[in-house]
């Protein structure tokens, strides 16, 4: 019984002396008198206050600022405790600041806002800034340093090089020297400027730009302007170059959509010579399947297109073979026919599409592995879509050729393409053939529209934006010539997005079109002219 009792007490002294500890820590202590500098109405005291809080090393501070820049710092009106405070319908669920403890459910009335204004919101993304530097997360110091940049302060610059002596990591290490650079430049001593403005002769920051700027309008320093001017001419020309390139990624981008799309009608037009308007509405049925698929599986977007390709490659394929053996193969050798055939045909599909799906436009997800950019400098980012998209036309081009090249079906077909009759001759079943090209063409024809379901909205009528741009791409390209087709769809990607930004998007199109109906005055048969009897009649 003893020994209950003294264990009892025991547990009584130690509770009371954690409890007393925890009242009487002198680290909380400093903090709750700090932010009772925080309650001032005068907000030259709430900077002195939010200085202070700054310098305390205490981690839970950073919490605590973030909370009053983000509009989550509370007070209790009853006794004036400084609270974290979360609103939850019409009351607050608030916490204790040091502790974290969940204390109650307050009524709007009960509680008040902590205000700021803007001097203050300015000194605070500074000074939270500053705080992160030392976080152990790589991302947390680099988002920090990029903040500090965007708003430069002298009074970072002792913090900035205690920094950059711990980094290891490249990129940050670069982004510490420039805002080092950057606060130097507004040094009292022209050397240290002119020292700071050579140190940033080849960086693409903005900030830098823009410092560099200002520099040329407001130093009164004629060296000081000159080493300045040459610094930023450098820096233009730099960009000049980087902005050379990602015009030129942007024209791969938009050649490799129009490679998509005009590919198989490359296929079917150079072996069957049937101009097929309903092309366009088999890359809309390859979207549609895309649109489906993520229907049917909404948690697994992510898998989405791995499921699509196929199964818009099928379902393009089966109706591109039943269009053949229903109209087409019935209409050889009048192209006319089979033209306005094929626009009816077109049509049909694009009213079937309206009555299934609703004439509205459907939006269709992009996996995350897809979204985002890479970066390869300030001035330089390749969106992730599109590189995908120029390395997706290649893997379709190389199978494609595989398939030709390398197979018995690719055989019949370059015979069948060369020369009909001479094939017929020689046994090869033309009308298969014909069939199965057409499925092939119509195929990729739906992978296209996977491809194009990721860069726009998927619609009734899709097929009609591409439709004209894919028979541009053939002809100039030449026709049945995949390599035409690549390299065609390509040039025209590229001539198109450096007349864009001089011309417009209208425009632009309009002087394409002129081009290729020049060149063709030139060359008939294309960039790459198919070779064989029939090809050449």
């Amino acid at each position: 019984m003893q020994r209950f009792i003294c264990l009892c007490l025991a547990i009584i002294f130690s509770v009371f002396i954690s409890s007393t500890w925890a009242v009487t820590d002198p680290g909380d202590q400093n903090l709750n008198r700090l932010m009772g500098g925080l309650l001032e109405r005068d907000f030259d005291k709430k900077a002195n206050s939010i200085s202070a809080l700054a310098k305390t090393g205490d981690q839970r501070v950073v919490r605590i600022l973030t909370s009053l820049l983000d509009g989550d710092l509370y007070y209790r009106k009853k006794d004036k405790r400084i609270v974290y405070a979360t609103q939850i319908d019409k009351s607050y669920e608030i916490e204790d600041i040091l502790t974290n403890e969940k204390l109650e459910t307050i009524g709007k009335r009960k509680i008040k806002k902590i205000g700021i204004n803007n001097a203050l919101r300015n000194q605070l993304r500074t000074i939270l800034a500053t705080l992160t530097l030392f976080n152990k997360d790589p991302e947390q110091r680099h988002s920090a340093v990029e903040n500090i940049i965007k708003d430069i302060s002298p009074d970072v610059e002792d913090l900035l090089h205690q920094a950059l002596e711990k980094e290891t990591v490249p990129n940050i290490r670069a982004n510490l020297e420039i805002a080092i650079a950057l606060i130097k430049m507004d040094h009292h001593d022209p050397e240290i400027r002119i020292t700071a403005i050579k140190s940033l002769k080849n960086n693409l920051n903005q900030e830098v730009r823009n410092q560099l700027g200002q520099l040329l309008e407001q130093d009164k320093d004629e060296t000081v302007r000159m080493v300045a001017r040459e610094t930023l001419k450098s820096i233009n020309s730099q960009l000049a170059i980087y902005e050379f390139i990602q015009t030129i990624f942007f024209g791969l981008g938009l050649g490799s959509v129009l490679v998509l799309a005009a590919i198989g009608l490359a296929i079917t037009y150079g072996v069957m010579g049937v101009i097929n308007m309903a092309h366009g509405e088999l890359i809309m049925l390859g979207a549609y399947t895309t649109y489906v698929v993520q229907q049917i599986m909404p948690n697994y977007i992510d898998y989405s297109l791995f499921v699509a390709l196929p199964l818009a490659f099928i379902v393009s394929a089966f109706v591109g073979i039943a269009i053949q053996q229903g109209v087409i193969r019935f209409l050889q050798g009048r192209p006319l026919e089979t033209l306005l055939a094929t626009f009816g045909v077109s049509l049909i599909l694009q009213q079937a599409v309206r009555s299934i799906f609703s004439p509205l436009n459907r939006s269709v997800s992009t996996p995350s592995w897809m979204s985002g950019t890479f970066e390869l400098n300030a001035a330089l980012s390749l969106t992730l879509n599109r590189l995908y998209i120029i390395a997706f036309t290649l893997i379709v081009l190389f199978i494609l050729l595989a398939i030709l090249k390398k197979t018995s079906l690719g055989l019949q077909v370059r015979a069948v393409t060369q020369n009909r009759g001479m094939a017929k001759a020689m046994g090869v079943k033309s009308d298969w053939i014909d069939a199965m090209t057409f499925g092939l063409g119509s195929g990729i024809a739906g992978i296209a529209g996977v491809a194009l379901s990721q860069i726009t909205n998927v619609g009734p009528n899709l097929g009609q934006s591409y439709i004209v741009d894919s028979f541009m791409v053939v002809v100039f390209g030449g026709v049945g010539n995949l390599w035409g087709t690549f390299f065609g769809g390509e040039l025209l990607g590229i001539i198109n997005k450096f007349l864009e930004p001089h011309t417009g998007a209208v425009l632009a199109k309009i002087l394409i079109l002129i081009f290729i109906i020049l060149f063709i005055q030139r060359r008939p048969r294309g960039l790459f002219p198919q070779k064989g009897r029939g090809a050449e009649s």
